[in-house]
């Protein structure tokens, strides 16, 4: 019979035929991460399992190429403004992480798509790197800053492995020598000569300025909305402020529209109406209207006394007059002042009313007045 000796967990590994004695794998094997495995079988006898005896066993994992080759280590590459065409400006090589048997080459190539671009190419030396020379005479960094370089490495195993690297390329300020002075990001929007500070001290002076600026129209604004504000006190005022509301339509004493009806009036009397008079104000006692006086004659009499009136409030008002006319020859035709019987009533001063009262005159009159007759 045939044993396997476990000492480790190695041996997990492995597993060995009890009667045939043929060993076999568990697991997959990784040779990147154990290369070599070591452990022991025994062998006793089936008639007599005291007699036995151990051997070693060596099993070495052969390498299979399923990795490609990268380049080695990420590269800081530059190029300056003032290149030639065929200067080298990075030398590359590469790694893989398959254990690569002696001997193995690396070959190094720009892609499909970069190889059109007469930007930069790629130059293998055939001894596993590469130089990467410019294809052009300068570059600018205010046109594009930065490149970017797809490179294609295979290695020489089998089944052949590839890859695609990207190279990245920064365009630089550089002296007559060659010599790398700026490739940050500002240096871009920079002149010759010009350094941080001094592009600081630039913007400062700038927002100063606008500061300025802002605060010069602000008080200019300011000092013109003052200049056109009208004073309360200017007797110049064209316009007069009631801030009163009234009473209403039938609110026939709070206001007083005589000022803005007849503003000669005003002129002649050269008394001011937008102050409130510090004398009181005394009843008016208007004379009575006259009997057959024109209505027209009345208002403006009513008109001319309210106008005058020193004691008027200054602010609109609205003026009733209160005439209703001279009255009608006939008085009142209402029953409550009739006497008590018809008999009683005198009818012959109809025939004094004119021609308008004449059909009454006929029917209620001493001569002609029938009862019987009346509708």
């Amino acid at each position: 019979r045939y044993f396997m000796d476990w000492k480790n967990d190695v041996d997990s590994y492995f597993t060995i035929d009890a009667t045939e004695g043929t060993i076999a794998t568990n697991e997959l094997l990784d040779r990147e991460s154990t290369a070599q495995y070591n452990f022991s079988i025994i062998a006793s006898k089936v008639s007599n399992p005291l007699l036995t005896s151990k051997v070693n066993v060596i099993i070495n994992v052969l390498d299979v190429n399923e990795f490609p080759p990268e380049i080695s280590v990420p590269y800081e590459t530059s190029v300056c403004e003032n290149a030639k065409p065929g200067q080298v400006i990075q030398t590359i090589t590469a790694a893989d992480k398959d254990l690569s048997p002696a001997g193995q080459r690396f070959s190094f190539k720009l892609s499909s798509e970069a190889s059109n671009k007469p930007n930069f190419t790629v130059h293998d030396y055939r001894n596993n790197t590469a130089g990467i020379e410019t294809r052009r005479n300068g570059y600018s960094r205010r046109q594009q800053e930065l490149y970017f370089l797809p490179i294609v490495i295979e290695d020489s195993s089998y089944p052949v492995q590839s890859s695609t690297n990207t190279l990245t390329i920064r365009v630089c300020r550089c002296d007559s020598d060659g010599t790398i002075q700026s490739c940050n990001v500002e240096a871009i929007f920079l002149p010759v000569g010009l350094s941080t500070g001094a592009l600081i001290a630039i913007l400062l002076c700038i927002v100063i300025l606008l500061v300025i600026v802002v605060l010069y129209v602000a008080l200019r604004r300011q000092k013109k909305k003052d200049t056109l504000m009208t004073s309360k006190e200017d007797i110049r005022d064209n316009v007069i402020h009631y801030d009163d509301e009234g009473g209403g339509e039938e609110d026939t004493q709070a206001f007083d529209i005589g000022a803005l009806r007849n503003p000669k009036a005003i002129e002649d009397n050269k008394i001011r109406r937008d102050i409130k008079p510090d004398t009181l104000r005394f009843t008016r006692h208007r004379p009575p209207a006259e009997d057959n006086t024109d209505i027209r004659d009345f208002i403006n009499q009513r008109l001319q006394e309210n106008d005058v009136d020193p004691s008027a409030p200054p602010y609109d008002s609205l003026a009733t007059y209160a005439y209703e006319g001279n009255g009608s020859v006939a008085e009142s035709l209402s029953s409550i002042d009739s006497l008590t019987t018809e008999a009683d009533q005198d009818y012959d001063y109809l025939s004094d009313w004119g021609p308008r009262f004449k059909i009454l005159a006929d029917m209620f009159g001493e001569e002609s007045y029938n009862p019987d007759k009346v509708t």
